[in-house]
């Protein structure tokens, strides 16, 4: 029986709605018929579903309620990023060359989560293979900000975060190769956490690349994303990459105080190239944090500047590898009409991918050929030993890291398009996570002032805070993230209706 704070099952938090489906007051095939109805009336404006698998979703809602599923997630409704595969429907990463192509098995990840009882609704939009930053460049069309549609989502997983921020979920899973769950979850208002490399399974993940890709979720709170990495995290002998590490209990202790937790904060992140609401977010929060009990700690980054051009060798370098077995021969697009193979390999190439997959495909095909691997790549690889130093160093002063997670708010669709270096700029405090291979989360933390900006239309735009922590210590950035969330009020605002 449905009581009054269960009316509508879309605007409660991921937790409120599963521990209302445990306590029978809400059925898990109602919430999954609110959740697609909901998808039915937004996604055509909003474009963050490329399929919906309704009928799935409903007969598993019923297994919910039948007592057939079981599990911290049972009966709650998600949705995953199209690079996810999964042996229903299609995984076409928002790309030509994969637009028919069915996965033989499903990803750990998506594995885990469905063990757990989760319902999935549907595959999200993405940037084409994970490369960009605004969802612009995807097959299927572009996904819009659902505060406001003249403006990008971020990306690449802008799908993933405007489904959450939309309420067609209460929670959804992307992938962050270089900052493509914070930058999004930053642009939308939710929270985006990447965990370190290695603790969560690649296993059915499309590669893009592979020493920097992690799976992570998002949601409308900490608490919610603590809950989906808690359900995905552990090791895999499917996946060489995933560490053999036991996986705490990451909801035992989020909600215990940060006093005498050391802050630190770089001067690499101050810059006057930053949003000034960026700038007052990050100083709010550090206030915050300080009246909080938590200590602050001015610490050195020294290489951040160099983070753009090294995950840029290094990303694209190894796109380049992983997108060499698209041939037109195995599986994928096939060009028709060919007569010699190397026609083959060009033809369904470069009719399958996008403009931005195929700039990087060719700058790391350039960085990894003959006179060119130690100029480029391998100089990429110990620039990135260096980062990883910064951070090691940083770490031992402080006990997580404060900062922007973007430059600024969300942009216009096209605004940045046609100046492509402008656009990867816009990762800058982000990269440098995936290259150290730590974790890090994007925290709502406020909205830009319409009065007094070009957002005027929007009424404000949401800004995002990130915090980073040392490897495989989620747990002090989760209670971290958590306090900061509680004391800045803003994870309840929604951007519809």
């Amino acid at each position: 029986m449905t009581t009054a704070n269960t009316a509508d099952p879309t605007q409660l938090t991921l937790v409120a709605l599963r521990d209302a489906i445990t306590a029978k007051q809400l059925s898990a095939a109602e919430a999954t018929r609110c959740y697609l109805d909901r998808i039915e009336r937004h996604n055509p404006s909003i474009n963050a579903f490329h399929e919906v698998y309704a009928d799935r979703a409903r007969a598993r809602a019923d297994h919910a309620d039948a007592g057939k599923l079981a599990g911290p997630l049972a009966g709650v409704p998600i949705a995953i990023k199209d690079n996810l595969c999964t042996d229903w429907g299609r995984t076409t990463c928002s790309s030509r060359i994969l637009e028919n192509f069915r996965a033989p098995y499903t990803a750990t990840a998506v594995r885990r989560l469905e063990d757990a009882g989760a319902i999935v609704l549907g595959k999200t939009v993405m940037d084409e293979f994970a490369m960009g930053s605004s969802t612009e460049n995807s097959a299927v069309g572009p996904t819009r900000n659902p505060w406001n549609p003249a403006y990008v989502p971020g990306g690449s997983s802008g799908g993933s975060a405007a489904a959450v921020a939309a309420n067609m979920c209460p929670g959804s899973i992307g992938s962050d190769t270089g900052g493509s769950i914070r930058q999004p979850a930053a642009l939308c208002g939710v929270v985006g956490l990447k965990p370190t490399y290695g603790r969560i399974s690649r296993y059915g993940l499309v590669a893009f690349a592979s020493s920097l890709d992690q799976i992570g979720p998002f949601a409308h709170n900490v608490t919610d994303a603590a809950l989906l990495l808690q359900a995905m995290a552990g090791h895999d002998p499917l996946d060489s990459t995933s560490a053999n590490l036991p996986v705490p209990d990451y909801t035992e202790q989020i909600d215990q105080p940060i006093d005498g937790l050391r802050v630190g904060i770089a001067k690499q992140f101050v810059s006057d190239a930053n949003h000034p609401a960026m700038t007052q977010a990050v100083e709010r929060a550090s206030a915050l944090f300080r009246d909080a009990g938590a200590e602050i700690v001015s610490i050195d980054l020294p290489h951040t500047k160099y983070g753009i051009p090294t995950y840029y060798l290094v990303a694209t370098a190894e796109a380049s590898s992983n997108l060499a077995r698209y041939d037109g021969v195995r599986y994928g697009r096939r060009a028709e009409g060919v007569r010699e193979l190397v026609e083959l390999y060009s033809r369904s190439r470069a009719e399958g991918f996008g403009d931005e997959v195929k700039r990087r495909i060719m700058l790391g095909t350039y960085a990894l050929s003959s006179g060119y691997y130690d100029a480029y790549y391998l100089r990429a690889l110990k620039v990135r030993r260096l980062i990883k130093n910064d951070f090691d160093a940083a770490f031992k002063q402080c006990d997580v890291i404060l900062g922007p997670t973007t430059t600024g708010p969300a942009f216009r669709f096209g605004e940045k398009t046609d100046d492509p270096l402008t656009m990867y700029l816009n990762d800058i405090y982000t990269v440098n996570a995936n290259l150290a291979g730590i974790p890090g989360i994007s925290v709502p933390a406020g909205l830009t002032d319409a009065a007094s900006s070009s957002e005027a239309q929007a009424g404000g735009l949401p800004i995002g805070i990130q915090l980073l922590a040392a490897p495989f210590d989620e747990g002090t950035l989760l209670r971290a993230a958590r306090q900061f969330e509680q004391l800045a009020a803003f994870s309840t605002r929604k951007a519809l209706g």
